[in-house]
């Protein structure tokens, strides 16, 4: 997915929907990484519109974004979370450290080897380096009426092929593979695994507000993405109007070791 810097920077189009729509992180997984990493200073890797910056703001870090989209960045910016425009990949640190590096739901997006590479060349021995992201696969009565419209609207897409609800295993599968860069960087201690479960509900227009701020959908039309939005409409409908999403956060950390 790395490959993919149009789509990557595809979600700018509507900074405000975007902030707006997106989940943040549980309270939970931000504070165990507070409290295993051994200061308050964090790097946050493809910071988006600053949503789980400003969570780890709140408890008490000083925080600094990369983040290659410049619309995206001067969102941030203007909610005081101060930003440099950039890939990680390509970024310049300027001889700058960190206790912490993350990477919310954007570590697909860089390069994998380069960019555990890069984590390690940032953090401050000891430092912490936690890549995390939600699993999110909704009902099969609101999945399956989705992927239907989609073939229909863009039959060609790679995203066209892909079942209406991919299994968890799928995504552990990706963490793991993370984890197995990461060791190929001979720069950190053994990876752990994390996983935190918690339920969000929404309403119709809640989860129509989200589903254009998702990858397969940033560059639709508004044709096209009108008729996607209206069979998901009817079909939560269908539901009396609201669902439960049952979110799994996952994340893969790891402490930085022979940093000098």
């Amino acid at each position: 997915m790395y490959t993919a810097r149009s789509m990557a920077e595809s979600f700018g189009t509507d900074a405000e929907a975007y902030d707006r729509a997106r989940p943040g992180y549980p309270d939970a997984l931000v504070g165990r990484i507070v409290a295993e990493s051994p200061g308050p200073d964090v790097l946050d890797v493809g910071c988006g519109t600053g949503t789980a910056a400003r969570q780890f703001q709140a408890a008490g870090c000083t925080v600094l974004g990369v983040e290659p989209d410049a619309r995206m960045a001067a969102f941030a910016r203007g909610r005081d979370l101060p930003v440099d425009v950039a890939t990680f990949e390509a970024w310049d640190p300027a001889g700058r450290t960190f206790d912490t590096v993350i990477a919310a739901q954007s570590w697909h997006w860089v390069d994998p080897v380069a960019g555990a590479a890069k984590a390690a060349q940032v953090l401050r021995p000891g430092g912490l380096l936690a890549i995390f992201g939600h699993v999110y696969e909704p009902p099969i009565e609101v999945a399956e009426p989705f992927a239907a419209a989609f073939r229909r609207v863009l039959p060609d897409s790679p995203f066209a092929d892909l079942p209406a609800r991919r299994p968890l295993e799928r995504y552990q599968a990706a963490y793991a593979g993370i984890a197995d860069r990461i060791r190929e960087t001979e720069s950190f201690g053994e990876p752990e695994h994390w996983r935190f479960d918690w339920d969000q509900p929404y309403t119709r227009d809640q989860w129509l507000g989200l589903l254009p701020t998702t990858g397969g959908l940033t560059r639709l039309r508004p044709d096209q993405l009108a008729v996607i939005l209206d069979e998901v409409g009817t079909a939560i409908d269908g539901l009396g109007g609201g669902f439960t999403m049952h979110y799994t956060t996952l994340a893969t950390t790891a402490a930085r070791v022979g940093a000098r």
